[in-house]
């Protein structure tokens, strides 16, 4: 390839490791989560919803950088599972707040195990590197 098109070569693009260490990451998470039921986009709101018990959706949008389009069909799918409750806002009928139901707060009890057993399957990482590129990919987000 001629050199004013190195720039084009996929070995040169720093997209492509991470997007495709971004699957094999999220590909790691489906044995433990499909026995519960739960994709990996569930899971991630799952998270959300046992930290903050209640949230609005342009809030856990924000939180996990989904938008709307993405989210609804995942929470009524939640919904259904009686996970999660969806309700519109007293105040604001453009608002609809998710709130955790006590179905989807025993799952966490079912969940609690599942960082420490991708922890331990390795990602070839030291503790130095992996909170170094903890840190870095936070830092890309939040730019």
């Amino acid at each position: 390839m001629a050199q004013e098109y190195e720039q084009l070569l996929l070995k040169n693009q720093l997209c492509f490791p991470l997007y495709a260490c971004g699957r094999k990451i999220v590909g790691s998470y489906t044995p433990y989560l499909k026995p519960l039921g739960l994709t990996y986009t569930q899971y991630i709101v799952m998270m959300v919803m046992w930290e903050k018990e209640k949230v609005n959706v342009g809030q856990l949008g924000d939180l996990l950088h989904l938008d709307a389009g993405t989210l609804t069909p995942l929470l009524k799918r939640l919904e259904k599972a009686g996970l999660v409750t969806r309700q519109r806002s007293r105040d604001d009928e453009r608002i609809t707040i998710i709130s955790i139901t006590p179905e989807g707060e025993l799952l966490k009890e079912k969940c609690k195990d599942i960082p420490a057993k991708l922890a331990t399957e390795g990602m070839a990482l030291s503790m130095e590197e992996t909170e170094e590129l903890y840190r870095l990919l936070y830092k890309m987000l939040d730019s």
